[in-house]
């Protein structure tokens, strides 16, 4: 049985997910589709914490499932820009724990991850499977994984 860990960029999958198809991202499936016949060692859901009820709720849900949230905090900038993005916490996450997975789950188009999954792969043997949005997930991410599964069809909640 693989030992699997699962990174999940929950801003990234939330709004590539949201403007690809208009709706949102199935956790349930998703959890069923990357831990069934796999020896579960971590399971992360990064995301940001503006304070928000509706936001609480949802991930208390990701709790239920068996993700570990990791919340970061929103901030708002005076020029009206924001920051709240997990790149570097996902990344520092994936390294540290390479050497106890057979394969790394990342759900994320982000294109500055295909480094860090590289690096899984060519140092320390590890599978990376990248699940996104087709139309939005990075051609280099796509290329670095060992599988890339996009999200669609069951992976989908219906609206």
């Amino acid at each position: 049985m693989d030992s699997v860990a699962v990174f999940v960029d929950v801003q990234n999958v939330f709004h590539t997910v949201k403007d690809s198809y208009g709706c949102h991202f199935d956790y349930s499936a998703f959890w069923k589709a990357v831990t069934t016949g796999r020896n579960v060692v971590h399971a992360f859901a990064y995301a940001i914490d503006r304070g928000d009820p509706k936001q609480m709720q949802f991930q208390q849900v990701l709790r239920s499932i068996g993700f570990e949230v990791k919340l970061k905090r929103f901030i708002q900038r005076s020029d009206g820009s924001a920051k709240g993005d997990w790149d570097v916490g996902i990344t520092l996450d994936m390294i540290e724990l390479a050497r106890e997975v057979d394969v790394a789950v990342l759900a994320s188009g982000d294109g500055d991850f295909d480094l860090v999954v590289r690096k899984l792969r060519e140092t320390y043997g590890v599978e990376v499977e990248v699940y996104g949005a087709r139309k939005l997930t990075a051609a280099s991410l796509i290329q670095a994984a060992t599988r890339f599964i996009p999200i669609e069809g069951r992976l989908l909640l219906p609206n």
